[in-house]
């Protein structure tokens, strides 16, 4: 689950990681009540959607004055933001962040997350922090330090030294860098977080280490140790699909393409996406129904496919064993039923109950195009949607 740079905020001043002051602000009004309330200017005006590179689109402005606030809050709100990290369509601007402004001598990277390559957690951190560090990883990786940290033990003192070296910092700065970096890091483990990022971090004037942006994403399936953080959930910034395919519970990730599948296992899925890619199509979402899906989830995912205005085919790709064949076909008929089909369907079946599937389908006067294996499947949607 991913939130918001102010959301993240407000969790890291809880853990004692240092932020600018600020508030969120939902209206012209509000953005130059807060701007006031900070005692001076500059001030920095900054969109809130899940996704980064504001600053290159447009989203994040300073300013010198409180008509300078009021000119950029109302630019900035209401705004189709659009960033490499959008996708061409962008997101609608609804909510921002004034906060202010810092005297900064130098900005840097810094991130931590797990890392399933050594079954630890790795610090990544560069002295090119700022905007383009996408480039950087790209075109200079020797810039980007990592450190790695057995969860068992915990981060040491010795991760945080070669950190604070790797990024040259000053003894000046390296006491309050390393108070931080080990709230960072506890922030981490205590919330159950995927990823946290800050950049850039910066080095003020005055010697201070602050983190200037935030952006944290938590695992999903840890969200039950954490209802609060459950409450920063902003479902306004998730694709509504996405949103509706959660309410019963399934694995579905909205997609490019016009080919809708629905495939009952994870694993399963990706090569389905991956063989459709093969025949020359565009897969239209990832949709795992799960091994013990009942005929209630293969309905609410058939009806979730067909709301799908891009779809112009469907593939159903199932290896009958929790999820039995006969499950699956009734539930596709009755989500057939109930919705209408308006596309054509190719399925495959295969496993438990495969005969009686196929009969059920077949019984159901429902325009399906069968296929023997997966390889056949895919050539035929694709076909279908050329």
């Amino acid at each position: 689950m991913k939130i918001h740079e102010y959301q993240a905020k407000e969790l890291f001043k809880k853990y004692g990681i240092p932020v600018p002051e600020g508030r969120v602000a939902f209206t012209v009004e509000e953005a130059k009540a807060v701007a006031e309330s900070l005692g001076g200017y500059p001030v920095v005006v900054k969109a809130q959607i899940h996704a980064g590179g504001r600053g290159k689109g447009g989203g994040v402005q300073l300013a010198r004055s409180l008509d300078e606030v009021a000119t950029h809050a109302g630019n900035i709100l209401g705004m189709t933001l659009v960033t490499h990290q959008t996708g061409p369509g962008g997101r609608e601007v609804k909510k921002l962040l004034v906060e202010q402004g810092l005297n900064i001598e130098k900005e840097l990277y810094l991130s931590i997350l797990p890392d399933r390559g050594t079954a630890g957690i790795v610090i990544m951190a560069s002295e090119a922090g700022g905007m383009d560090i996408e480039q950087v990883a790209e075109d200079t990786p020797e810039k980007i330090i990592k450190v790695f940290v057995d969860p068992l033990t915990g981060i040491s003192p010795f991760h945080i030294r070669k950190v604070a070296f790797g990024l040259n910092m000053a003894p000046a700065v390296q006491k309050s860098f390393s108070k931080m970096l080990m709230n960072l890091y506890r922030f981490l483990v205590d919330r159950d977080a995927s990823m946290v990022e800050i950049n850039p971090l910066v080095i003020t004037t005055e010697q201070e280490v602050i983190a200037l942006d935030a952006k944290v994403n938590f695992d999903d399936s840890a969200l039950f140790r954490h209802k609060d953080i459950m409450e920063y959930r902003d479902l306004e910034e998730e694709d509504p699909l996405e949103v509706e395919a959660s309410k019963y519970n399934l694995n579905y990730i909205n997609l490019d393409g016009n080919v809708g599948n629905m495939v009952n296992g994870a694993g399963l899925a990706m090569a389905t996406m991956d063989i459709i890619k093969l025949a020359g199509a565009e897969p239209a979402n990832f949709l795992d129904v799960g091994g013990g899906a009942n005929e209630e989830m293969v309905e609410n995912g058939f009806r979730i496919i067909l709301s799908d205005k891009n779809v112009k085919g469907i593939l159903i790709n199932i290896f009958g064993g929790i999820l039995r064949c006969d499950v699956l076909a009734q539930g596709v008929v009755n989500a057939a039923q109930k919705t209408g089909i308006n596309v054509p369907v190719v399925v495959r079946m295969e496993g438990t109950n495969v005969e009686k599937g196929r009969q059920i389908l077949a019984d159901s006067g429902l325009n399906l195009i069968s296929a023997v294996d997966l390889k056949e499947a895919a050539k035929k949607v694709a076909q279908i949607v050329a």
